[in-house]
């Protein structure tokens, strides 16, 4: 498994391909929490380029509900519909029959989950369902996610019910703002996603970043371990590593220094008083100790 990553331009530690190569052979939902920028996201995008799997995304927020996850009526075509009916006088005379072809497959919109369950019909590779920042969900829909992800069905009232063939690979992110419920991290399996090693980022960094020099990839991961260290109120990821490391050989820097850092800071640093704070505590500091531990 972790070869196969690899392979897909993720370089995932042993917990982690463990984890995975489980999910994937006992079909079961996979729940990665861990902070932001730590590369959750993009377990599901490596999946879906390994399998060739359709990657259906759902991104949570606060006030999602059943029309944004699962299904709704294109009620604007099915006006459309009753109008031209009316004009031509086609089933006017059938009541019955214009509303049952209002509700039909071809005005429903599938949303992710009711895409990713409808998309295992068939012998090709299954969906790859990710269900991003769960946490940022209320508790009213991740009651009812759970009851999808126990049997993988969909009611819809007037057409009937939707059943998986085969279960779709499901991957569910959490940020950990709040407490994902026991009930739903008993359906899954579980693991926490923590910033890499230093030498495993320099890894990340070269294989991402293939025109970043050895000793760039080095600098570069060295000071963002540092910056983590920092307290800031977000901490760089992975993602900003990968940015800083591009930015630098986009300027044709061989080495990182203080000047290099300013002119660079916002491809790692993303808020204002983050900035501040490491150009208060001394960039020249803050590149001396990084460099003397990345080397």
């Amino acid at each position: 498994m972790s070869e196969i990553l690899a392979e897909h331009g993720y370089l995932a530690d042993d917990s982690l391909a463990t984890s995975l190569f489980l999910a994937l052979r006992m079909g079961r939902p996979l729940l990665l929490e861990g902070a932001a920028g730590a590369g959750k996201t993009e377990v599901a995008n490596v999946l879906a380029r390994w399998t060739g799997g359709e990657l259906v995304r759902l991104q949570c927020y606060d006030g999602i509900d059943v029309s944004q996850a699962v299904y709704e009526w294109d009620y604007s075509r099915q006006l459309l519909h009753l109008r031209a009916a009316e004009t031509t006088g086609s089933g006017t005379d059938r009541p019955v029959e214009l509303e049952h072809s209002l509700y039909s497959e071809e005005y429903l919109v599938r949303r992710p989950l009711l895409r990713a369950i409808a998309g295992t019909a068939g012998d090709g590779p299954v969906p790859i369902l990710l269900i991003d920042e769960i946490d940022r969900a209320d508790d009213e829909f991740e009651a009812y996610l759970l009851e999808i992800l126990s049997d993988f069905t969909v009611t819809v009232p007037e057409l009937g019910t939707f059943r998986a063939q085969r279960p779709p690979v499901v991957i569910l992110t959490s940020n950990r703002t709040r407490d994902v419920h026991d009930a739903l991290k008993r359906r899954c399996l579980y693991h926490w996603v923590d910033h890499p090693s230093f030498e495993r980022e320099v890894a990340i960094v070269r294989l991402r970043v293939p025109e970043a020099t050895e000793e760039i990839a080095r600098e570069v991961s060295a000071v963002v371990a540092e910056l983590r260290r920092r307290g800031l109120y977000k901490p760089p990821g992975v993602a900003e590593t990968i940015d800083w490391a591009q930015a630098i050989s986009v300027l044709g820097s061989s080495h990182l220094d203080e000047r290099t850092v300013e002119r660079t800071l916002g491809a790692v640093i993303k808020y204002r008083e983050d900035a501040e704070r490491v150009r208060t505590a001394g960039l020249t500091d803050l590149v001396s100790g990084a460099l003397k531990y990345g080397t």
